[in-house]
């Protein structure tokens, strides 16, 4: 085992979810992505997380062929197998380019919204000596939220970077941040993320 360090894991910045375009999923999540210039400040966090020498993870919400992989069930999924949408290997399911995977960084695909649920994600945590991760991504209140608890009731001290986030809407992000997230994370702004690596 590796020395005891840091993880940062990206949360669904996939083109379908965050990029305007032919393969644009969700509309509203897209243009707060636009609006909060979360891409931008993902990758300067980014950037300083590699250099930092931390475990970089990508997640991102991809189905095989079949759809029986997927493990969320509920009536709001059954548009991924009813529309073919989210394969693993089609444009819309792709990270965007700003914050795209480099060689040797590992893509975990997920089958609900939870990225630990049916995923190795917490046994390579372990094993690569991770104690403490901090996430960014979309959506806020979605994602995130699944991730922050997740890996909290699982032993892992997590903080989230706010501006690296965004939601549908403006209020729901803003709840998520101001009363959810704080249960289970430290929150904090890119600019301190980024001070605290330089």
């Amino acid at each position: 085992m590796t020395d005891s360090r840091k993880a940062l894991l990206l949360l669904d910045y996939q083109v379908a979810l965050c990029e305007e375009g032919p393969h644009l999923r969700m509309p509203p999540l897209a243009a707060q992505v636009a609006e909060r210039d979360v891409l931008a400040t993902a990758e300067r966090v980014l950037d300083a997380a590699r250099a930092a020498g931390w475990l970089v993870v990508h997640v991102r919400l991809a189905f095989d062929p079949t759809y029986v992989l997927r493990t969320n069930r509920l009536a709001r999924f059954d548009a991924y197998p009813d529309q073919r949408a989210m394969l693993a290997d089609s444009p819309e399911a792709q990270i965007v380019k700003a914050v795209a995977p480099l060689p040797g960084e590992p893509v975990v695909d997920k089958g609900c919204v939870d990225p630990f649920v049916g995923t190795p994600l917490l046994h390579v945590l372990a094993a690569e000596g991770v104690t403490e991760v901090v996430l960014g991504g979309v959506a806020t209140n979605l994602v995130v939220e699944s991730a922050a608890r997740h890996a909290s009731d699982a032993g892992l001290q997590v903080t989230v970077v706010e501006d690296m986030c965004a939601s549908f809407r403006p209020d729901f992000h803003e709840f998520s941040v101001q009363n959810m997230l704080p249960l289970f994370a430290t929150v904090t702004s890119s600019a301190d993320m980024l001070g605290a690596l330089a």
